[in-house]
């Protein structure tokens, strides 16, 4: 019997997922990447059908003192809209009807299917929540780092901290507070929030191979439209130019590690005192353990493991705090950043 192309499932992929008894294999998901960002970001309907249009404060009156019998002149506000747009992401599964039904473990084969296709659609979504750039990309959505991506010259330069590394061996540490006055994740307006799948059942397609023939497939359809909104950009603060080689002597005998404890708590002032929402550090997993080496230094107080109540998920093994800020783990911040200057 022939095989679909390699973006289809095949035989050889059904029979990898069979356990000694003939059932559909709990699959180990060492592709599985953390990207705790999804858990925390509240998502708001846009108010256009595209994005999301927000009005925003550019300048506020200045008073003059005058003397007696001098008149004032009249003064106003300004404002400024911006809007942030949506994307659609989008992918399908295809399996042939013949290797679906293979032992009689349709159901559970597409259910093993599926997972990795939600997987690979949240990773994505959390890449570009970090990197999503429109001006090298136009169907994705501006992320953090296209907003904040300049030590100087720019209104969000100032809440760029600077940790000093050099090369291309760079990562960062963002700041965040979440609220729907400050950030917030946006879909269309009139549509639906978060990740849509849809079984569209048993369907007959064209063959991938040769496009006058036709098959048998059981087909699943996902979807996500989604943005990112900024409101305040001094709602969000970026630690960079942390050096990631330097970073992980830390505790070492001849440590050249960056002073993050610093910088994260210069991080935290920047944030305006009186705004309100849920503050959470964001960092990959090679910044996190080097958080939690510093944890270990008896001398430190800072640092220490709390249990967070009303997280979307429970994590009842606690969470690593900084100054009671929780600090999670986004895979999707890169190692290889280039130097911001």
């Amino acid at each position: 019997m022939g095989v679909l192309q390699s973006n289809n499932a095949t035989l050889l992929d059904i029979a990898r997922r069979l356990d000694p008894n003939g059932a559909i294999a709990m699959v180990a998901e060492i592709l599985q990447k953390y990207n705790e960002i999804l858990d925390d970001i509240p998502w708001i309907e846009g108010n256009l059908p595209t994005g999301h249009q927000t009005t925003i404060r550019t300048s506020k009156p200045t008073p003059v003192f005058r003397l007696l019998n001098q008149g004032v002149t009249p003064a106003k506000s300004t404002t400024g809209q911006i809007v942030d747009t949506c994307a659609i992401l989008e992918t399908r599964s295809h399996v042939e009807k013949a290797v679906a039904e293979l032992n009689g473990n349709t159901s559970a084969f597409r259910l093993s299917e599926d997972t990795a296709f939600i997987e690979g659609m949240m990773d994505t979504v959390a890449t570009a929540l970090i990197y999503g750039d429109v001006s090298q990309n136009p169907e994705q959505f501006n992320g953090l780092a296209s907003r904040y991506f300049a030590l100087s010259g720019y209104t969000t330069s100032a809440n760029i901290i600077d940790a000093g590394g050099t090369g291309s061996d760079n990562t960062s540490i963002w700041l965040v507070c979440w609220d729907a006055r400050n950030i917030f994740g946006i879909y269309p307006k009139g549509s639906k929030a978060g990740l849509q799948q849809q079984d569209e059942g048993l369907l007959t397609i064209l063959d991938p191979n040769d496009s006058t023939k036709y098959m048998k497939a059981y087909c699943t359809w996902f979807q996500w439209m989604c943005g990112i909104c900024i409101r305040d950009w001094r709602s969000v603060v970026r630690i960079a130019n942390i050096d990631i080689s330097d970073l992980e002597t830390a505790s070492n005998s001849s440590d050249t590690s960056a002073n993050i404890l610093k910088f994260m708590s210069q991080a935290l002032d920047k944030l305006p005192p009186n705004m309100t929402g849920r503050k959470v550090f964001y960092m990959n997993e090679r910044v996190r353990s080097m958080l939690r080496v510093k944890m270990l230094d008896k001398s430190n107080l800072l640092l220490r493991m709390d249990e967070i109540q009303g997280l979307s998920i429970p994590r009842p093994d606690g969470v690593l705090t900084f100054l009671g800020t929780p600090c999670r783990r986004i895979d999707a911040i890169l190692n290889t950043e280039d130097n911001l200057t």
